[in-house]
């Protein structure tokens, strides 16, 4: 057997055998109720200390919860060699799972608390989600596309992370029923803030949101106050536009800003 070959398959039985145990969640917390080892989480180690301590993450909870949470079972098979690298990577329907460091940059810029309600706008993989959900009270996330809203479900579920609400859907309508949240944290880009998320704000709230057109983009950090966001630019940065009400609404203002 080649030594490609070879590493191939113990990667393929390690990642199978992590999962040998079974899993149970106690206050939000996943509990292994095996002794087996996890043989990734060394990857974990690895990935936190090159990829989010040495570019300045500072928060011990949210690198424990990179720590903690397996992201290599939030991406399509054959993908598992690539999980624990500071990149991007297809989860199909035209997304990606946002790399590492921008994921625990917008989640340390949240400032998460023990007790928040947090909206996400873009499930995505569930990464995103799962990782929030070790931090705060509660996280309800929103995903437009069907397969990937589906797929993130049962991940989530299979992991035990009960404090996870899912639902398909536009994101941009937020979640009425829910609200008001503590805190809302968007993974893809409209070209304006939608106004449901403000209103579904609480007062003193704070947000986390890229916003620009598919190759201009900022994220800003925003409080509400007085019923406004006060915005903060954070970094520069490139995500998936969000489709939509936000896609039509920013394609019908492009238009009437053509108009004579």
């Amino acid at each position: 057997m080649s030594s490609r070959a070879t590493v191939a398959v113990c990667l393929g039985l390690s990642l199978a055998c992590q999962w040998l145990a079974v899993v149970r969640s106690r206050g939000g917390e996943p509990v292994a109720t095996a002794a087996a080892a996890d043989p990734t989480e060394p990857a974990r180690k690895r990935m936190v200390e090159r990829h989010l301590v040495e570019r300045g993450i500072k928060d011990p909870r949210v690198l424990d919860a990179f720590r903690t949470v397996p992201r290599h079972r939030f991406l399509p098979e054959g993908t598992g060699r690539q999980a624990y690298d500071d990149e991007s990577i297809p989860i199909g329907e035209g997304q990606t799972i946002t790399p590492p460091f921008d994921v625990a940059f917008m989640t340390e810029s949240l400032q998460p608390k023990p007790t928040d309600k947090v909206y996400e706008v873009g499930t995505g993989s569930g990464y995103q989600a799962s990782i929030l959900s070790r931090l705060v009270k509660d996280v309800y996330s929103v995903e437009i596309k069907v397969p990937l809203g589906k797929r993130a479900a049962e991940v989530i579920k299979d992991l035990g992370y009960t404090n996870i609400h899912t639902r398909i859907g536009d994101g941009y309508a937020g979640w009425p029923e829910a609200a008001p949240f503590d805190a809302i944290i968007v993974t893809c880009a409209p070209e304006a803030i939608p106004q449901p998320l403000v209103d579904q704000l609480k007062e003193g709230g704070r947000i986390v949101i890229p916003v620009g057109n598919r190759f201009n983009q900022m994220v800003y950090f925003g409080t509400k106050k007085d019923g406004k966001l006060v915005l903060k630019e954070l970094r520069p940065t490139l995500f998936v536009p969000m489709t939509g009400r936000a896609q039509r609404e920013a394609i019908e203002a492009r238009k009437n800003k053509e108009k004579p």
